[in-house]
Parts: structure tokens; C-alpha cells; sequence
């Protein structure tokens, strides 16, 4: 299958996965199994497109005409890779974590959950191969719209209420801000498709630059810079494994990335970097990344910690970005890898522990290491990458942003990646403290682990945030083609 081909199929298995699933429902076991295999396949179908990409390969697909020389086309860059094949991977570990948890937990409507997924998993496809702003753009809210009933799941009035504030915060963003970026870039560029070095220079100077970049930030809600992040807490009233799709797969991810392309790819490093207007980006990041950690420190409650957690480290890769040197900009494309691991692990053990106990506090959490040692083990590690200490993928990702923000002098990315090492090293280790511990309060619910595909899961995404320290080298490789050799 030649590499265009495989492109299209790429984007269009999942959503005929997700008509598989709908005809299966009636029969769980083959429901699942269809889940699986579509999983399995679209992953090798991605990483097949890998070994081109690092050979230097640029495959592109257009699918459609539509009007002043715009279409609707797909293409493979470095970038688009890492999301694709991360995104396509993960997939299966979810699904398999979602098999324990949605039956454990004896969810209801478990074949619109599978159905969502799919159609979520090929809209996030479809933004890490938009080959211009406006593919990029319609695949975006796909991937909004085709989350929102898997946010509003439960389908009580309070979770209704939280799913609106979702869909509200994210639509209204990316059509009230994203949109008229857009436009305006068409307007001086004549042109959307991405390019390396950037469709601006030239066309836009001045205080105008800085307009246009805080219409692309703020217009891209799924980065959760703040205050555009409101939608994150509210969306954890969804089933665990929507969680880790939102925080770790694909929604959040969807949106880092795409600020991080319309750096490279729209403004241009170098180009960007020239313009003062600029640099507020850098505090913007600097700000959510401190703020949210505060918050998550006064968390009670370990899905909303987590959620305010992921703000944060969201914000990492939009400051490792906006600090513009070459080492940054691959520091911010590792920090999507080891925050995917890190993060969809812990999502994944705070499900686990509700599933199996129905504990959701942290006061609750007291000795259960003991009951839950996989769950927690894994937890542990993933906390461990979230504060940055080796041997986890976050160790790796916070020495490239600090190296990138070394090489330019820049004093304030450094403090606060320092400060909030310290702030997340807070609000995690007295989790795992107490977990393994803390004597365990008396009366408690006797039990053990969560259902075994769920607890397989994390112990496999755990591992991976630990195998990503050691085996990280393909990934270096292949983002810095995005800036060149490394320095």
C-alpha cells in the first residue's frame, strides 16, 4: 500500500471500527473484539508510515477542492507522526482498561462509549495529518463533538450540566477566536498549508503578530491555557478511560499540538522569535503552569488534582515552544510522549481504585497500597514522571525545556519549571505517601485490584514511562528534523 493510500486508510478504519461496534452491540465479547482489532490495525497502519517519515519523506493525500485554493488535504511531517503514533497506540491500551472498568463498573450504554471513541480516535488523526488550517480546523470540532457524548456519559443532570460547560468553552473558542485567526491568516498569507518556516514573514509585523498569536492560543481551548481551561475540571464527571482519552490521548494533545504547529509551521520560530509582540506567550505559560499547580495542591478530590495537574503540564509544552530555541521545540514533542504515558497511568489507577473500592478522595487513599500494590506501584511511577525524576520520560522532557530555555538565557521558563517541580513533588508525594504508608481507616471496604484488563493496562503504560527514558532516542531523532540538527 503505498504511503497516500495508507494515509487515507488511516483516517477512515476507525470510523468503519466505530460501524463495526454500533452492529456488534448486541454481544459484548465480539463488541470488544471489533474495538481491538480495529485498534491493532490502525496502529500498524501508522507506525507503517514511520520509517518514510525519518528517511525524510513528506506523503501528502488532497481530498478535496474547495474554494480560492484551499482544500481539504492530508500530509505526514514529524510533528503529525509522534500525535498519530501515539495517539493510534494508546488506543489499544485504553481499550483494553475500558473492557475492565465499563464492566466492572456495570456502565451503561457501552456501545455509544466504543462507537464515540472510534469516531474521537479518527478525528485526532485527522488533526495529526491536516495538511493546512482548514482541515485542521473542521477536524478539530469532530473531535469536540464526538467527545461530548462521551463526557456527558452518565447522563444526570449534573454531568449534563459539566459536558455543556465542555462543549460550550470548546466551540465557542474555536469559532469565536481560532476561526477569525484563520481567516485572517488567509487574508495576508493567501495560503493555509503549513509550511516550515512559517506563511507570516512578511505578510504580518508588529503588534499584530502578538493579536493574531493570542487569537491562535486562546482559540485553541483543547491547550487549556488559562483562563481557557475551565472545560478540564468539568469534563471529570465522565468515565475514567474519557478521562484519559481527554488528558492523554487526544483532546488535550490535539491542542498543544496544534499550538505547537502554528508556531513552527504558521508563524515560523525564527520569525516569531524576531517579533516582541510576541513574548507574552511565555508568561502566559509561566502563569497557567504555577497557577494550576497551586490549585491541584489544594485538591481533595484525585480526578480534579490530576485534572488541574494536566493544565499545568499542558502548559510545559506551549512555554517550550514559545521559548523558541531548537532544543525546546523537541523538548515540547517529548513532553506530549512522557505526559501521555505519565498521565493516562494515573488516570488510569484512579479508576482502578474506584472501580475496585469506590474511593474518589484523598483522605480515602490511606493504606491502600497495601490492597491495591499493581494500581499503586504504577501510580507511583507515573507521579514520579509528572514531578520529573528519572529513570521516568519526565525527567527527559523537562531537560530538553530547560536546556531550550538555558540557550537563550531565559530566567523565568527556568524558575518555573524549578518552582513548579517543587509544587508537583508537593501534591504528589503525600499521595503515595499515604498509599503505602499510612495505616488504612478502620471499616473500610474489603477488596483487592480492579478487574485484570484494567490493572494489565496501567502496569503497560507504566512500564512505558519508564522504558521511554531509555528508549527515547527514535523520537529525538525524528522531531528534531522540525529544527534542524540538535545543538
Amino acid at each position: 500500500m503505498s504511503a497516500q493510500n495508507t494515509i487515507l486508510f488511516a483516517l477512515l478504519w476507525p470510523l468503519l471500527g466505530a460501524v463495526g461496534i454500533a452492529l456488534a452491540g448486541r454481544w459484548p465479547n465480539l463488541r470488544e473484539t471489533v474495538t481491538l482489532v480495529t485498534a491493532s490495525v490502525l496502529a500498524l497502519s501508522v507506525w507503517s508510515l514511520a520509517p518514510g517519515i525519518m528517511d525524510g519523506g513528506r506523503p501528502g493525500v488532497v481530498v478535496a477542492e474547495v474554494f480560492g485554493g484551499l482544500s481539504i488535504a492530508f500530509s505526514v511531517e514529524p510533528l503529525g507522526m509522534l500525535f498519530a503514533a501515539l495517539a493510534s497506540t494508546l488506543w489499544i491500551v485504553n481499550s483494553v482498561y475500558s473492557i475492565g472498568y465499563m464492566r466492572g463498573n456495570n456502565e451503561k450504554h457501552q456501545t455509544r462509549f466504543y462507537v464515540c471513541f472510534a469516531i474521537a480516535i479518527a478525528a485526532a488523526l485527522g488533526v495529526a495529518f491536516a495538511d493546512n488550517l482548514l482541515t485542521l480546523f473542521l477536524c478539530y470540532e469532530i473531535l469536540t463533538l464526538s467527545t461530548y457524548p462521551l463526557v456527558s456519559h452518565k447522563g444526570d443532570a449534573a454531568t449534563i450540566r459539566s459536558a455543556r460547560i465542555y462543549l460550550g468553552i470548546l466551540l465557542g473558542t474555536s469559532i469565536g477566536l481560532l476561526l477569525p485567526a484563520i481567516i485572517w491568516t488567509y487574508t495576508v498569507a493567501g495560503t493555509l498549508t503549513f509550511t516550515p518556516g512559517g506563511i507570516l514573514e512578511g505578510n504580518l509585523a508588529g503588534p499584530a503578530v502578538g493579536l493574531l498569536l493570542g487569537l491562535y492560543v486562546f482559540g485553541i481551548g483543547k491547550a487549556a491555557v488559562m483562563p481557557v481551561h475551565k472545560w478540564l475540571p468539568s469534563a471529570m464527571v465522565a468515565p475514567t478511560p474519557v478521562s484519559a482519552l481527554l488528558h492523554a490521548v487526544a483532546v488535550v494533545k490535539a491542542g498543544v499540538f496544534t499550538v505547537t504547529k502554528v508556531i513552527i509551521y504558521i508563524f515560523g520560530v525564527e520569525a516569531l522569535f524576531a517579533e516582541p509582540s510576541g513574548g507574552w506567550l511565555v508568561y502566559a505559560a509561566a502563569f497557567t503552569i504555577i497557577a494550576a499547580s497551586v490549585v491541584a495542591l489544594r485538591q481533595q478530590n484525585l480526578k480534579r488534582m490530576l485534572a488541574y495537574s494536566t493544565i499545568g503540564q499542558l502548559s510545559y509544552v506551549i512555554m517550550a515552544a514559545a521559548v523558541l530555541t531548537p532544543l525546546s521545540e523537541v523538548g515540547a514533542a517529548v513532553h506530549i510522549v512522557a505526559h501521555a504515558f505519565g498521565k493516562i497511568t494515573l488516570f488510569f489507577s484512579a479508576g482502578a481504585i474506584y472501580v475496585a473500592s469506590k474511593k474518589t478522595e484523598l483522605p480515602q487513599l490511606h493504606g491502600i497500597g497495601r490492597r491495591m500494590p499493581w494500581t499503586m506501584a504504577a501510580f507511583t511511577i507515573a507521579a514520579l514522571s509528572m514531578i520529573g525524576v528519572p529513570p521516568t520520560g519526565g525527567f527527559v522532557s523537562k531537560w530538553f525545556i530547560l536546556a531550550g530555555a538555558f540557550q537563550t538565557d531565559n530566567y523565568l521558563a527556568i524558575f518555573t519549571i524549578i518552582l513548579s517541580t517543587v509544587l508537583n513533588a508537593a501534591y504528589f508525594l503525600p499521595v503515595i505517601f499515604a498509599a503505602w504508608f499510612s495505616t488504612e481507616p478502620a471499616g473500610g471496604k474489603d477488596h483487592g485490584e480492579a478487574p485484570w484488563p484494567a490493572v494489565l493496562a496501567l502496569c503497560v503504560t507504566a512500564m512505558a514511562t519508564l522504558a521511554f527514558f531509555f528508549f527515547n532516542q527514535p523520537v529525538l531523532e525524528l522531531e528534531s528534523q522540525l529544527v534542524g540538527r540538535l545543538k
